[in-house]
């Protein structure tokens, strides 16, 4: 199993959609005992929250973001957790909206101090 999640920070390695997440937003990731939880924030996201639970490579989670519109938003998503060959973590998540229509899948990756 791929290390814990505990401390990370993790960026998309592409934008999505104009008003989501993008490779400007980083999250910064805790674990513990199989809860996951992150707070995020950057680009077209003022403050967005996840909490969830990890069992193994998959998390399961929900998330909550307000935008710079001053808009809210909500959804779930289930990632599989995998190591790249460097070491750092990805996470492979396939998401869909609760508070609007739309779903899809993304790929964030472990950053690196000097992509902070």
């Amino acid at each position: 199993m791929p290390r814990s999640l505990d401390g990370l920070v993790l960026a998309p390695v592409a934008d999505q959609a104009p008003g989501q997440v993008g490779t400007r937003t980083r999250f910064t990731y805790h674990e513990e005992d199989g809860a996951i939880w992150a707070d995020y924030a950057g680009g077209d996201v003022v403050r967005g929250h996840l909490v969830g639970t990890r069992t193994g490579d998959r998390l399961d989670f929900r998330y909550v973001q307000l935008k710079q519109d001053g808009t809210t938003s909500s959804g779930h998503c289930v990632s599989t957790v995998l190591a790249l060959p460097d070491g750092r973590v990805r996470l492979e998540e396939t998401w869909s909206w609760e508070s609007q229509e739309g779903s899809g899948t993304s790929v964030v990756e472990q950053v690196t101090e000097h992509d902070r």
